[in-house]
């Protein structure tokens, strides 16, 4: 596929009037071609007036038209070949193997709410019949069902060019749940955009859907953002990105004189707890376990685990050693932008420089020409962290932060100083089982996935997956950005009152059609 720069608004492609902006090979400081041209608000106006237009008519079609149409747009990813996979190298700085990885999740994720889909579960379909007989008053006729909200704005990530960018989970979530897209691309990997956007385009053609079911828009800055959730069009947001992008999308949306929804994933250091046992029977191995996780993906994962909590002791001091030589070991590699290096570098720097904060171990040390970080493992004092707000604060890299409290009461009151989480992992082992009951309801209040024996890197695409948590982890605690539940952000319910079935929606017509497992009269009944 020939790279233009255009953006795709409805069935066209156009280029913006505006600075062009260039992807950058942050490995080598490359600037790539195409430039792309920044969309106007003219351009935000135009796509989203299509999307408008498209709502009714593409939320209407057949929920089997709605499904295809999903694994068209996976089988079109697929069918980039190497083409796809050498581009998002290029411009992310990423191995060729994490986007072969990526891409599978992505193209995973896009059939999974295909089955959502078809399997209509979404829909809620909710039925109290008429009790005309009943006293003192009689019952109406009462059915519920979902519908979706309308358009939606997605903003692609950073750190996922592929699984969380056009054609990733919001977007995926958002159309199947009958939502026309306008997706506002990642400035680090345009060209990556426009092949998937280019798929997206043709599988709308294909499957006959309204032009505006989706657009692609690129721009630097705030400007395009503002205008894209601004817009009277627009009813809900995806963003996954800095705290600070994400309030700025927030104050925009409450600023409207008909408020949005801004479901928004942002910060997270995603603690985890070694329980006293667990840590004195296997230290050393949690260590080697916890330094992979960190340095994964040079530690460019919203789940990577920014900070540790253990009871200061012979055990800790045996996991802090293993860790301080097993980050000895790690290399330094490629962030994703040049900006993303440098923001990394300087909260790894204030964290050198903390009075209260030791270094425990260092890796190769970073190479600012390549862009490349090199991991790093600090250590603390409980009563510090306590009293040093600047010490929760995500520094998005292989960094991490060791503290260590005087005993489990301590390590609870850390977990209750916390924000909110998107994980919280445990290490427990049978005997720490009564002081894990006791912390549990702190981390529920806390995070949005709490797990146990593992490393919270890595988010399985799935029914029960929840990818959220209370803020500043996203914007909405009661939402997740990943996961077939994901869908019902853009959904909201609507009671059918003695309408004729004609009227009605399929899924909650007398007879059925749509064959779903429906609640009646407060009793699940399969079709």
């Amino acid at each position: 596929m020939t790279l233009t720069g255009q953006m795709l608004i409805g069935s066209t492609a156009v280029l913006g009037a505006g600075a062009a902006q260039h992807a950058i090979n942050p490995a080598t400081g490359e600037r790539l071609e195409p430039g792309f041209p920044a969309g106007s608000a003219d351009d935000v106006a135009r796509a989203a007036e299509l999307a408008r237009a498209a709502f009714d008519p593409y939320r209407a079609a057949p929920l089997e038209t709605r499904a295809q149409f999903l694994e068209s747009i996976a089988e079109g990813i697929l069918a980039l070949g190497d083409a796809l996979i050498e581009r998002t190298h290029l411009e992310t700085g990423l191995p060729v193997a994490r986007l072969q990885g990526e891409r599978g999740r992505t193209v995973g994720q896009l059939r999974l709410f295909a089955r959502v889909v078809r399997d209509g579960y979404f829909l809620d379909a909710t039925i109290d019949p008429a009790q005309p007989e009943r006293t003192p008053l009689p019952r109406a006729d009462l059915r519920l069902a979902n519908v979706p909200l309308g358009p939606v704005a997605v903003f692609g990530a950073s750190n996922f060019p592929l699984a969380f960018s056009v054609a990733g989970g919001d977007t995926a979530s958002a159309l199947a749940a009958g939502c026309p897209v306008i997706v506002k691309a990642h400035n680090a990997h345009p060209g990556a955009s426009e092949m998937v956007g280019r798929v997206i385009q043709a599988a709308v053609a294909k499957h006959g859907l309204p032009e505006g079911t989706f657009s692609l828009l690129f721009g630097a800055g705030s400007d395009i953002g503002t205008a894209l959730v601004t817009h009277p069009a627009i009813t809900a947001v995806g963003f996954t990105g800095s705290r600070r992008g994400g309030l700025a999308l927030v104050a925009a949306a409450n600023a409207r004189p008909v408020p949005i929804p801004v479901y928004a994933e942002m910060s997270s250091i995603n603690p985890v707890f070694l329980m006293p046992a667990a840590l004195e029977a296997r230290a050393e191995a949690i260590a080697r376990g916890f330094v992979d996780s960190l340095a994964m993906g040079v530690g460019q994962f919203c789940t990577n685990p920014g900070l540790v909590i253990g009871v200061e002791g012979p055990a800790l001091e045996r996991f802090r050693q293993a860790a301080a030589q097993a980050v000895e070991a790690k290399g330094a590699a490629t962030m994703l932008t040049p900006g993303i290096f440098s923001a990394y570098q300087e909260g790894a720097d204030a964290l050198a420089k903390h009075a209260s904060v030791a270094t425990l171990g260092r890796g190769e040390a970073s190479k600012p020409a390549a862009n490349a970080a090199g991991a790093v493992v600090f250590g603390t004092q409980a009563d510090r962290f306590l009293a040093s707000h600047e010490l929760e604060a995500e520094v998005f890299g292989p960094a991490s932060l060791v503290v260590a409290c005087q005993d489990v009461a301590q390590m609870t009151a850390v977990a209750e100083h916390l924000e909110g989480q998107l994980t919280a992992t445990l290490f427990v082992d049978d005997a720490d089982v009564a002081d894990a009951q006791a912390l549990l309801p702190v981390l529920e209040r806390k995070a949005g996935r709490i797990l146990a024996n593992g490393y919270p890197t890595g988010v399985e695409v799935s029914h029960a997956m929840v990818h959220g948590g209370p803020f500043p982890a996203t914007s909405n605690a009661a939402s997740t950005s990943v996961g077939a539940t994901a869908i019902r952000r853009f959904l909201r319910p609507v009671c059918y009152q003695d309408l004729p079935d004609a009227l009605l929606p399929e899924g909650i017509k007398r007879a059925n059609p749509l064959s779903l497992t429906r609640m009646v009269d407060g009793v699940m009944t399969k079709a």
